[in-house]
Formats: C-alpha cells, structure tokens, sequence
C-alpha cells in the first residue's frame, strides 16, 4: 500500500518539475529572439509558492502558484513568455527598489505600465499578443506628455489625472501580471544592494549588447533602448552641479574652520580679557557670482516647466552658502531672439522676480541668440568673472558652432527632450520629475 503522505509529496515533485520546465521554455524562447537580454533571463532561479496569487519576483527568484502557471500555459505560451518578461523588466529597472515615499498604489500601476508598453511594442511572434482600444488609448494619452514611458513620468502623470476609484481599479486590472507582495519583504540593507548592484550590471551590459548588435535589436526595441539609456546615465545632484559654476573669492566672515577655541580660551583664562588667537574675520569660499541663466520660452517648451525649473534654482541659490551678498545673475527669456535679461543683484530682487514671473516669447527656438548676447555683455565689461552659462530647453533648435569662453550647460526634463544635436563642448544635464517636484 503506497502511503498517502509520500504519494502527496511525488505529485507535488512531479507538478513542480512540470511547473520549472514551462518556464524554462519560456527563457529559452525568449533568449532565442532577444540575445540581448541573456543575462537578465538567467538571472532568476524558480521557487514553488502555494500561498502565492501568481506570479512574483523579488530580484534574486521567480515564486509562482503551480495553478496558475498551468491556467497561464493553457492560455497560450505567449502568456507566459510575457509575463517571465515582465518580471525581468521589473528587476532591470530597479521597479523593487525605486519607490521610495511614493504612493504605492499608484507606483505599482505605473511600473507595470512602463513595462506593458515596451512589451507591446514588439512584433515577435513568442510575446506578440494585440492591445485592447483602452490600453491604446492609456499609451495615446502618456505620450501627449511623455517622449519615453518612464516609470516616474508615468506616476506623475497618474496622480494628475485625479482618478476615480473604479477608473484606478480598471487600469489596475488591465496592466496587471504579477504580485508586487514580493518587492515589500524586509530584505537586509546588504542583500537590497546586492540586488540592486546586479540588475544595474545587467542593464549596463544589455545597452551595449543592443548597441553593438544593432541588426538584432531592431526597431521594436527602441523603446526599451531609450529606457536603457535614461537608467543608465549619470545621476547629478542639481545642488552639486551648480557648484560647478562657483568661484573662490575672499568674504568677510568669521572663519570657525581655522579658529581654535583652545588657543583663545587660554589666553582669556592667563590674561584675563587678552586672546592668544583670535577668529579669522574674513575666509576664500566658494560661490556663485557672475552667472547667466537662459531658458527657452519658444512653443515646444512647456511655461509650467520653466517656472518650476527656475524655482527649484531659485530655491538652490537662496541658501546662505550658495551664493555672495553681491551677486550678478542674469536670467534670460528666448526663443529665437532675446525677449528679456533681468538682472539679479541681490537675494530679495530674485524673490521679487520669483513672484511676478511670466512667460515672454512662445516663437520658434535659436539657442545662438543667448551667446551673441552673453559675449557682447563680456566685452562690455558686465562680468567680473563668468564662470558658466546653463540653458534650460527641450532641446529641439539650432545649436552654436562655436565653444565660448565660458562653461556651458543644457539641462533637460526626463522624456522631454531632443538631445542629439547638442554639441560635444557642452554639458548635458538631465532632471527628473522629482527634481522639479512640485511646490507646497
């Protein structure tokens, strides 16, 4: 008599086995049209969960309900195939652990947004399945505002959209494939950095195998080649970036640096009201001076952008060591031609101007108008010592050939530029959403 105890246990091997071989399959089916992603698609070992609703990731495995996988296979295999990559996309993008203080509902409705869209952008026959109208029409209206569908446009564009629950509940339904449950497990600082470390070199190797391997990853790629790109570059801090453009110069302030208390309280203490050492009354400090801010008010800028953009800087430079008590800044409105240069002496003219912002302008875009300005204003002699001019834009507009005497900085909005023509004498700096929060 075979005992029901070890008959229970060799069906549940047996559906195991059943269950890692679907999946399998649909690695290697998926390695077999996207050769770029071979590492990602090995990264992720298979782990039976009874008590899971589905499918899930944490990063490190695949945990999957046995009952679903064999519904999701009778399906069709392509169910599958989409949802191993789903799951992959997830873990490329660093989805677990880039949500910090955002909602979480709506965090996890955009991540699956992001990665539905690049999927529905391949024609290949393993993961091809057709878009219903709604979704198309949810891709329609991102794409007003967003040139790449990334996860953090995505959420942002979500909260603005002032959704009701039956609508939130449909777009959840409708981009669903996987139980985000597993991204919230209490992983160790040091194993969540692990994870994070290895999808980063997983990403990093999958852009130059797309890049190098052009011919494979065709033109149904280039959605998910953007999104490479933008995780992959530089992150700058725009507080740390603006220091680029200080200058070292003499002020007159107590230096706490180079002043010892030991010192002078001894001196009080042998001398009674005489100081052997007394403080520094002046310190070298780096700060901003002499400064040139240009922002593109042509058409294809967006007015509630510039505002936020010249506030956050405005914000930057209003803190005590940013900035000297006599300061030239110039902020420059253009869109084909100069529209206004106010000048900024000192901190409550910047908050005025702040207040009583607009928008002047709304042509076509010349960014070379700004540097024949700027260099007629050096030869003037309005500039003391300007270190850099930084340009906000979306990048679309006719460039200058020549480099100036100055550094220079064209700052974009995540998804919302054109940065092709920039030239190579320039610094490209790219901002987020977040960088550009919203004021409260």
């Amino acid at each position: 008599m075979i005992d029901p105890i070890r008959e229970q246990q060799l069906s549940e091997l047996e559906v195991e086995e059943v269950c890692d071989q679907i999946l399998k399959n649909a690695r290697n089916e998926l390695y077999f049209h996207m050769r770029f992603l071979d590492i990602s698609l090995s990264c992720l070992s298979f782990q039976i969960d009874f008590y899971s609703k589905g499918l899930g990731t944490d990063g490190f495995s695949i945990f999957y309900q046995p009952q679903y996988i064999g519904k999701l296979y009778k399906n069709g295999r392509v169910f599958v195939n989409r949802a191993y990559l789903h799951m992959v996309f997830h873990c490329l993008f660093c989805h677990l652990d880039k949500r910090g203080k955002r909602a979480k509902d709506y965090w996890d409705v955009a991540c699956d947004i992001a990665v539905e869209s690049m999927i529905d952008e391949w024609f290949i026959k393993c993961i091809y399945h057709a878009c219903s109208m709604y979704r198309r029409e949810i891709y329609r209206k991102l794409h007003l505002n967003l040139k790449v569908l990334t996860v953090e446009g995505i959420y942002q564009r979500l909260q603005e959209m002032n959704l009701t629950e039956k609508e939130y509940l449909q777009l959840k339904n409708e981009f669903y494939v996987d139980d985000h449950s597993y991204w919230e497990q209490e992983d160790s600082l040091q194993k969540s950095r692990q994870r994070q470390k290895e999808w980063n070199d997983n990403r990093e190797k999958m852009q130059t195998n797309m890049e190098t391997f052009s011919n494979e990853a065709s033109d149904d790629s280039k959605s998910l080649l953007e999104q490479v790109k933008i995780e992959n570059r530089e992150r700058h801090d725009y507080k740390q970036f603006l220091k680029k453009f200080s200058v070292l110069k003499e002020e007159i302030e107590i230096d706490p640096d180079s002043f010892d208390f030991i010192f002078y309280t001894y001196g009080l203490s042998l001398y009674g009201n005489m100081p052997l050492i007394e403080p520094l009354e002046s310190r070298e400090v780096y700060k901003i001076e002499d400064f040139v801010i240009v922002v593109d008010t042509s058409m294809s800028c967006s007015g509630e952008l510039i505002k936020r953009f010249l506030e956050e800087t405005y914000d930057i430079l209003s803190e005590g060591e940013s900035y000297f008590h006599k300061i030239n800044i110039h902020i420059i409105q253009c869109d084909e031609k100069i529209q206004q240069d106010t000048v900024i002496t000192k901190q409550e003219e910047m908050k005025e101007y702040m207040e009583n912002f607009t928008i002047i302008g709304q042509g076509g875009t010349d960014f070379r108008p700004p540097f024949e300005y700027v260099n007629q204003l050096l030869k003037q002699g309005k500039f003391k010592k300007l270190r850099g001019l930084i340009y906000f834009t979306d990048g679309y507009g006719i460039y200058p050939v020549k480099k100036p005497i100055y550094d220079t900085a064209f700052v974009f909005l995540e998804g919302q530029y054109f940065d092709l023509s920039v030239p190579p004498w320039a610094i490209k700096l790219i901002l987020t959403e977040m960088d550009l929060k919203e004021k409260k």
